[in-house]
C-alpha cells in the first residue's frame, strides 16, 4: 500500500530543505530537535518541511504487509461485525493450503486470547488440528474435548488433538473414546451416562475458551453433513439450518435449530457453547459463507480467523 496524496511542487528552494529534513528524519532517524539545530530553523518549521515534502511525493510512505495476513481486509471484518479479534489470511486458493495457514493464524490468535488458569475446549476438524500443529507451546490449561469423533481414515481424532495441546501445557487432558454420531437418540443417551465422557462433560461447564471449525450443511463442507445419509441431510435442512459448528445447528439468523440428528451426537450442547466466555471461530472457503455469517450475527463468536475469499464475502454479507 502506498500513499501517493499531492500537492503542488514546492519551490525550488523549499525542495531542497524538505528534502533534506527528510532524509535525516526518516532514513537517518534524526528527531526533529536535531534536526532543527542541524538546520539552522525551529523544531515547528521541521515539522512542515516533513509535511511539505509528504504531500509534494518527494516523500512517499509504502507498508508492506508481508505476514500473509490482509491487515485492512481483517479489521474491516473485525469492525463490520462488532468482533473482539479478526484475521484474515491471504493465500492460495488451495484447500490444504487454506486450512495450514487459517490454522497457524489461529494458532496466534488462541495465543494471544488464551491465558494461565484457562481451561481451553477443543473439537475434531481438520483445520483445529492444524492449528494444534502450528503452536510452540501454550500457557499452563487445562485441555477438553467437545465432542465425540468421527473414523476418517488418515486425520486425527479429537482425542489426539486434545492430548497433543494438552502436551504442550502440561497440564490434564479431559478425553474421551466415543462416536460423535449414534444410531439414535437412546443409545447417544447411553454413551453420554459412560463414566468417561460423563466426567469430559462435566469439564465441559469450566470452558473459559473454544475453538470452532464451522461447517456449511452443503455437501464437501460439514463432516457431519457428509457422514449422514440423504433422508438425514434433508430433514435437517428443513428445519432451517444453514451450518453448524460441534453439532451444534443454526438457522440463518444465528438462533439454534432443533433436529432429531442434533439428539442422536455425542458433543457440546448449544446452551453450553453459547456459556463460553471467548469462542475463536476457524473457516475457509467462499462456500461456509452463509454458515460463518449465521455464527457471527448470532453472536456466538468473539474471535475469527478466514481466508481473503471468504473474508470478502462475508464483507459483502455484512448486516448494515
Amino acid at each position: 500500500m502506498t500513499e501517493a496524496t499531492r500537492a503542488e511542487p514546492l519551490p525550488a528552494a523549499d525542495a531542497v530543505l524538505a528534502a533534506e529534513a527528510a532524509r535525516r528524519h526518516y532514513l537517518a532517524g534524526e528527531s526533529k530537535v536535531d534536526i532543527a539545530a542541524a538546520m539552522g530553523v525551529s523544531r515547528f518549521k521541521v515539522a512542515r518541511l516533513l509535511e511539505a515534502a509528504r504531500t509534494s511525493g518527494i516523500v512517499r510512505i509504502e507498508i508492506v504487509d508481508s505476514t500473509g495476513v490482509d491487515s485492512a481486509l481483517s479489521a474491516e471484518l473485525r469492525t463490520a461485525y462488532g468482533l473482539g479479534r479478526c484475521v484474515v489470511v491471504d493465500c492460495p486458493d488451495d484447500p490444504a493450503l487454506l486450512r495450514s495457514h487459517v490454522g497457524r493464524a489461529g494458532a496466534d490468535v488462541l495465543l494471544d486470547v488464551v491465558r494461565p488458569g484457562d481451561v481451553l475446549g477443543l473439537p475434531w476438524a481438520r483445520t483445529v488440528s492444524a492449528m494444534i500443529a502450528a503452536l510452540p507451546g501454550l500457557p499452563p490449561v487445562s485441555v477438553v474435548q467437545l465432542s465425540g469423533a468421527m473414523v476418517i481414515p488418515g486425520e486425527h481424532s479429537p482425542v489426539d488433538i486434545v492430548r497433543a495441546a494438552a502436551a504442550l501445557t502440561g497440564q490434564e487432558a479431559h478425553v474421551y473414546y466415543a462416536p460423535l454420531i449414534l444410531d439414535d437418540a437412546e443409545s447417544a443417551a447411553a454413551m453420554r451416562r459412560q463414566p468417561a465422557v460423563a466426567r469430559a462433560a462435566a469439564e465441559v461447564a469450566r470452558v473459559s475458551v473454544a475453538v470452532l471449525s464451522v461447517g456449511a450443511w452443503v455437501p464437501g463442507h460439514s463432516t457431519i453433513h457428509d457422514a449422514v445419509p440423504p433422508a438425514v441431510r434433508a430433514e435437517v435442512k428443513a428445519a432451517g439450518a444453514v451450518g453448524e459448528a460441534l453439532g451444534v445447528f443454526v438457522d440463518a439468523a444465528g438462533e439454534p435449530v432443533g433436529t432429531e440428528l442434533g439428539g442422536r451426537l455425542v458433543t457440546v450442547g448449544a446452551e453450553q457453547l453459547r456459556a463460553v466466555p471467548q469462542t475463536i471461530a476457524l473457516a475457509t472457503g467462499k462456500a461456509k459463507a452463509g454458515a460463518v455469517r449465521a455464527f457471527l450475527v448470532g453472536g456466538w463468536v468473539d474471535s475469527l480467523v478466514v481466508d481473503r475469499t471468504l473474508a470478502t464475502e462475508l464483507l459483502r454479507r455484512a448486516p448494515d
